[in-house]
């Protein structure tokens, strides 16, 4: 028996040792971590935890593209006749200093029976035109129609089975980062494709707001103009038209027409024979932080409206001075490219919804397009289409109008009675009854040729003023 109470005194004192020693130890040490742990602040710095593993094992494939593409580019070869300086030896035997020069580039089959766009610098001044297929066939060629302002063109070739042709896509979808094949056939090597992304849109390379490329990385030389520019699939998003280089050669900077814009010209051209050009009745400037601060206003986004046009769309539907517009249909404007690009897709007579700003209100305004009714001709300042009260007037069957005159002649006309308002019936002897008249005059005159102006002045005399 006093073994047993001997041996239970042992295992209860050995217990509480135990116990006593979690206690001291063990227990504090778990509430020491607890009790002591502190937050410190620190800078939060955003960070993705996702894998990249399957980028690094994508590669995107543009073969389906580039079989698709191949065969629709053409090598085009423009020979023109130059005039060279004359030597003695031209002299000696009577010859003429004229001599042919041959320009090449590039061009892209948009139909079985033919058509073929281009760029208009690569055909222009041509007087022969030969085009040779990726199968090494060659055909004359013959001018459709052209557009120096977009400087898009249109071929014909005649042959008597279907060619393989490239489809428009919208270009309107293209994204940034997007991959793209550009495709042309320099240097008559047969289609040479080459790979990059979609670096910038809505680009203007002259700064005088005409312009809205498509910018891309894809290697794009001199020959390659005219050539097609297409996305994965192989639609044609682009016409390659620019480089922007000091050397002359690629350097990662390269321009393409957007396809929504060359589509439209060409089905200008194939319909009524010249481009249509519809316009809003809106003269301003794109915002920026300089801009705005000028103006006194918040937003450096947009198209500042400072003018909007007599009898315009722009007036009949509300828009206002001082308007900021924000957005064309699905467009956003950021600059000026934004808007121009889009409206260089519409015709007069079309109806865009525009969303402007005022006073602090984001409303959307149906616009009807007009066809252009003005015109900047050289020396004498913006003329426009004149009405029936205008002519009445002074008694006239034809004319233009004078609605601002040049800046750097404005003294000169003032001094001579002509001012706003001033009626230009003629040029080079040749009747003007609207403003594609006095474009095509001047058009057709020679750089040598003097020019002369036929003018109804403010007391109704007639005037003619003479210019070398």
């Amino acid at each position: 028996m006093k073994k047993i109470l001997t041996l239970v005194f042992v295992s209860a004192l050995g217990g509480m040792l135990t116990l006593g020693t979690y206690k001291m130890f063990l227990e504090n040490n778990d509430a020491l971590v607890i009790t002591k742990t502190e937050s410190t602040p620190t800078n939060f710095i955003p960070t993705s935890h996702i894998s990249n593993l399957n980028a690094v094992n994508y590669a995107p494939d543009f073969t389906m593209a580039a079989e698709n593409t191949v065969h629709s580019v053409v090598h085009v070869k423009n020979t023109s006749i130059v005039s060279g300086q004359m030597t003695y030896k031209d002299l000696f035997y009577g010859r003429s200093s004229a001599r042919p020069q041959v320009g090449t580039g590039s061009g892209v089959i948009i139909s079985p029976d033919g058509y073929i766009i281009t760029n208009n610098h690569v055909i222009n001044n041509s007087q022969e035109l030969t085009v040779t297929l990726n199968d090494n066939r060659e055909y004359d060629a013959k001018i459709i129609g052209s557009d120096d302002k977009t400087d898009i063109a249109l071929l014909k070739i005649e042959t008597d089975e279907d060619l393989p042709y490239t489809t428009f896509g919208d270009s309107d979808q293209a994204k940034l980062g997007e991959w793209v094949l550009a495709v042309g056939n320099p240097f008559n090597l047969t289609s040479t494709v080459t790979a990059g992304i979609i670096s910038a849109k809505s680009r203007d390379l002259t700064g005088q707001s005409n312009q809205s490329f498509i910018q891309t990385d894809a290697a794009v030389n001199p020959g390659n103009s005219g050539g097609a520019l297409v996305n994965t699939n192989g639609d044609l998003i682009g016409i390659n038209t620019a480089i922007s280089s000091q050397t002359g050669s690629y350097i990662g900077y390269s321009f393409a027409v957007p396809s929504n814009i060359a589509r439209k010209v060409i089905e200008d051209i194939m319909e009524y024979g010249n481009v249509q050009n519809g316009i809003l009745g809106v003269t301003g400037g794109a915002l920026n932080n300089s801009f705005a601060e000028k103006l006194n206003i918040a937003d450096t986004e947009g198209f500042y409206v400072d003018n909007v046009e007599d009898g315009s769309g722009a007036e009949v539907a509300g828009i206002q001075q001082g308007d900021i517009i924000k957005k064309i249909d699905h467009v956003k404007i950021t600059k000026f490219a934004d808007l121009r690009g889009h409206l260089n897709t519409k015709r007069p007579d079309d109806v865009v919804n525009i969303t402007i700003l005022r006073d602090g209100d984001l409303k959307t305004l149906p616009v009807t397009l007009i066809k252009n009714q003005t015109f900047t001709m050289p020396l004498v300042g913006v003329i426009k289409n004149t009405e029936k009260k205008d002519l009445k007037k002074f008694d006239l069957d034809n004319g233009v109008k004078i609605v601002r005159l040049n800046n750097e002649y404005a003294q000169y006309w003032k001094q001579n009675g002509i001012m706003e308002g001033t009626i230009i019936t003629a040029i080079n002897a040749q009747k003007v009854n609207s403003i594609e008249d006095v474009q095509n005059i001047l058009k057709a005159k020679s750089p040598n040729e003097p020019l002369q102006i036929e003018m109804i002045n403010a007391r109704g005399e007639k005037e003619r003023y003479n210019f070398r």
